[in-house]
């Protein structure tokens, strides 16, 4: 069953993570949708502008790729999204955020998409 995920820190760069995941999740058939204050393509999917907080449908998982320093302020628009789920990858991990997101009911797991993905726990 595909899920929607949300790429936070989406990069067109074949060297970053959060492009492997990008590439990873599109081989598992789900869906993505690229968020950053980067510009460009991920997979023939424009990056959406962070900084504009698009409106995002049927978000069932955000996958971070973003610093805890630079965090705190999508925190409110990350959670408007109403995500089943937030992985913090590793580099990610964020207590207030994770605390946060928890208490508005959305599950927070420290984890590794791109392990996830392999091992079908995804």
């Amino acid at each position: 069953m595909s899920k929607k995920t949300v790429i936070v820190g989406a990069t067109p760069n074949p060297g970053r993570y959060a492009y492997l995941a990008a590439s990873m999740l599109k081989e598992y058939n789900h869906e993505i949708v690229p968020l950053s204050i980067k510009t460009g393509t991920v997979f023939d999917t424009e990056i959406l502008d962070l900084r504009q907080k698009p409106i995002i449908k049927d978000v069932d998982t955000i996958t971070l790729y973003i610093g805890p320093q630079n965090q705190p302020q999508w925190y409110d628009y990350l959670l408007s999204l109403k995500p089943k789920r937030i992985i913090f990858n590793p580099g990610t991990e964020n207590p207030e955020f994770e605390q946060r997101a928890e208490a508005e009911g959305v599950e927070a797991m420290e984890a590794c998409t791109l392990v996830l993905l392999r091992s079908r726990q995804f």
